[in-house]
């Protein structure tokens, strides 16, 4: 699916009251992993709902997911006897979401009320929500037990496994949760009768006395088509991965579109403008990275994991810079660091270097690998005989891609840096000791080590010597996104807030389109659907509270 197959985009300047294609009480816009819970639970409290997907088909970004969901305190945490106080999980997410602000005898935890309040909200509502949708059979899950959260080692993290659930049925590898969800979801809404219109994109919002009553959306073959909500109008349409303007804009660094839907172009960020929205945390993403040749490519999956252990991944001196196996979030800041000095982004691209024995052992379509088996896409992959003849085909690619990079080469001494570098791994592999950057040394980090060949006696799996002898492989990756958290702030209901902080009538936001209250911080895998299944439970509650004024009347 291309944007070809979209609306353009029109004016976001609100549209009066006038009469109506369409009237509900709800109106949803987005039908991704955070729309589809909004519309299910607001038709589950008895509205009629309306549902505007902008792409010819349901599932947006979360469609390509695992679909893990991170939410504290479920259900079958309490069931095993796993304690997890709300007062320790405020402390753990205000470490790594601010850092420079975090105090442990605070009661915020040094969190301002915003965040601390978000937390609260998503604590609170995260577990309900998930066990709303598995009693309708909408998303019936399994729990993973055993499942660390990305920085379960800090002091604060104090229950750091048993927070991740997966959609029933997807693979033991969890990998294809994102379409066994997106298939559960969009059958409970047929089922349950929310009215569900893809290849609507909504261009703005009707207004009445300042209250929105509704929306306009334009079709693909051109049609207006006016959507009036008696209660409200709940975005949930992704951030704006697509739309180069705003990521350069906004983010501050020179992250690559990556792997959200085609269609996050940050629709939201310019229809609630025209509202006087309170924007925040614009300057944060959720991020991966990406084999640079496929980056913006609609079927780009993020590389959440790096497989292969006689593997690692060099800078254009030929040199480690990180370590190959940290989640994927903290891999992507790697690129992004800048050098003063010389006046560029040294890391901007990595060179991902592999040898038949990975290739043989650790090839899998999963999870955005790049070492992949015969017989899927491996345009990517760069192959030769010897090291020498294998830098000569990654200048040659890199040429290829200047005009993605400004222009990124080699440095001259890569080839003669490329075997040391090598020689210093293998010595490091044979001990099962990363020296330099502490490779599988966490336990997240052998959870996302994927397949490799067993070796008896071994102490660490993510480790082998890479051979001293042809053919080997490479690819070239960069700072790719997920997707942005900023946009709109909101109040733990879900309730656009305008530049005073006052929720702005009938408007709501849940998901990537609205600001995140995670800051720079990505808590565990699921730290990004949890908060929004727990958020989406919150705003179709607030929107089911709203008063609905007759048309033409100021709000109460």
């Amino acid at each position: 699916m291309t944007n070809d197959s979209v609306a353009p985009r029109e004016s976001a300047r609100p549209a009066t009251l006038a009469s109506a294609d369409v009237e509900t009480d709800v109106v949803v816009v987005g039908g991704g992993g955070a729309g589809l819970p909004t519309a299910l639970f607001s038709r589950w409290l008895g509205n009629e709902v309306v549902l505007l997907e902008k792409a010819p088909e349901l599932g947006g970004t979360a469609k390509k997911a695992a679909f893990w969901y991170w939410v504290p305190n479920n259900e079958p945490m309490r069931a095993l006897g796993i304690e997890d106080r709300f007062e320790d999980f405020l402390r753990y997410v205000a470490r790594l979401s601010q850092p420079t602000r975090f105090d442990p005898v605070s009661p915020t935890a040094g969190l301002t009320d915003w965040e601390a309040s978000m937390a609260r909200a998503f604590y609170d509502s995260a577990s309900p929500a998930a066990e709303w949708l598995a009693e309708q059979g909408a998303l019936t899950y399994r729990h993973c037990p055993d499942v660390p959260d990305y920085w379960s080692e800090l002091a604060e993290d104090k229950a750091p496994k048993g927070r991740v659930l997966v959609p029933e049925g997807a693979r033991e590898s969890m990998s294809d949760g994102g379409e066994v969800a997106i298939a559960q979801l969009s059958a409970a809404a047929a089922r349950d009768g929310v009215d569900v219109r893809t290849g609507h994109r909504v261009q703005r919002l009707v207004v009445d006395g300042g209250r929105v009553a509704g929306v306009e959306a334009t079709t693909a073959a051109g049609q207006t088509v006016r959507v009036l909500a008696r209660k409200g109008v709940v975005f949930a349409t992704g951030g704006f991965s697509h739309d180069d303007d705003l990521r350069r804009d906004y983010l501050g660094v020179p992250a690559y579109p990556g792997c959200a839907a085609v269609t996050n172009e940050g629709d939201f960020v310019r229809i609630s403008s025209s509202m006087g929205a309170q924007f925040a945390t614009m300057n944060h993403a959720w991020m991966c990275p990406v084999p640079l040749e496929k980056s913006g490519r609609p079927d780009l999956v993020g590389m959440f994991s790096v497989a292969g252990d006689s593997m690692i991944l060099v800078n254009r001196r030929g040199m480690r810079v990180a370590n190959e196996k940290q989640p994927y979030n903290e891999s992507a800041r790697t690129f992004f660091q800048w050098d003063p000095a010389a006046g560029n982004y040294p890391n901007l691209v990595l060179v991902q270097v592999w040898d038949q024995r990975s290739q043989d052992h650790s090839a899998s379509d999963e999870y955005g690998r790049l070492i992949v088996p015969p017989g899927t896409d491996d345009s990517h992959v760069i192959s030769a005989r010897t090291l020498d003849e294998l830098t000569v085909k990654i200048r040659e690619r890199l040429a290829a891609n200047a005009a993605k990079t400004g222009g990124f080469t080699l440095a001259d001494d890569f080839a003669e840096n490329l075997p040391r570098t090598i020689d210093r791994f293998n010595g490091f592999a044979a001990k099962g000791k990363d020296e330099d950057f502490a490779r599988g040394e966490t336990a997240i980090q052998l959870v996302f080590n994927g397949p490799v060949k067993e070796e008896p006696g071994r102490d660490n799996p993510t480790m082998w010597p890479i051979s001293d002898t042809g053919p080997y492989y490479a690819a070239l990756v960069t700072g790719g996104l997920l997707d942005t958290k900023g946009g709109p702030r909101t109040d733990p209901d879900g309730r656009v807030l305008d530049d005073l902080g006052v929720p702005v009538p009938g408007l709501f936001g849940v998901g990537n389109c609205v600001a995140s209250s995670s800051g720079r911080a990505y808590w565990a895998g699921g730290a990004t659907l949890g908060p929004i299944i727990a958020f989406a439970y919150r705003a179709a509650g607030a929107v089911d509270r709203a008063p609905g004024p007759a048309w033409g009347q100021e709000p109460k």
